[in-house]
């Protein structure tokens, strides 16, 4: 997320509004990154609408585990410095540029971050009793925990995770997602990182506040 093509792509934002996603029961929501204001649980409406399409695409008796969507610009800026901070703590002799560059590969530079834009959904597979499926590694495990296995093409992860992620990237790239590499859990549309990687000259999505742009979806 560091590179600076990814920052180089401008944003013409569609003024698309933020929806609850938890709004019809289609999603199943998890509470671990649940928020006293309910924040996490918006994204764009086309991303909710290809979200939807997605999961309307696995097999049958599984469906999305939608885990985090929406955060607020000074929220990702949090994140994004308490993990640098980690970082550097473990090695002091990081320069500046290399451990922005390694804090990206986990948390987004907050002026480019999917999330603060609506774009972004973290969100794994769950069975039809409501079990998660293994994935390899928990959604938001960092690289230096799951030593790797958090990328989605990790080579250490077993044969059923690798075939569960395989069922997760081919609903989700089929409604037109795109996935962060180093995230598994990690899909987005419309934002400056998904316009590079589909070849887009221009991003839809840009960091906005929840309250910025009204609706009657709220």
């Amino acid at each position: 997320m560091s590179d600076p093509s990814v920052a180089a792509i401008p944003v013409v934002d569609c003024r698309e509004p933020l929806v609850d996603v938890r709004r019809g029961g289609a999603l199943i929501t998890s509470t671990i990154r649940e928020d006293a204001g309910g924040a996490f649980a918006y994204l764009r409406r086309g991303v909710l609408e290809r979200l939807l399409h997605a999961q309307s695409r696995l097999p049958s008796g599984l469906r999305f585990l939608f885990v985090e969507g929406y955060r607020p610009p000074a929220l990702q800026r949090r994140y994004f410095e308490a993990y640098a901070d980690g970082l550097h703590k473990a090695d002091p002799t990081l320069s500046p540029e290399r451990l922005r560059a390694d804090a990206s590969r986990f948390v987004s530079p907050p002026e480019i971050a999917p999330h603060s834009a609506g774009a972004a959904v973290d969100l794994t597979l769950v069975d039809a009793d409501g079990q998660e499926l293994d994935m390899g590694t928990r959604v938001n495990a960092n690289p230096e925990e799951s030593k790797g296995a958090c990328y989605t093409h990790a080579d250490t992860i077993s044969p059923l995770a690798r075939a569960n992620r395989t069922i997760l990237c081919s609903a989700l790239c089929e409604a037109g997602l795109v996935n962060y590499p180093t995230e598994w859990w990690h899909w987005s549309f419309g934002d400056r990182y998904a316009a590079l990687m589909t070849g887009q000259k221009t991003a839809v999505y840009g960091p906005i506040e929840l309250d910025a742009l009204g609706g009657e979806e709220r």
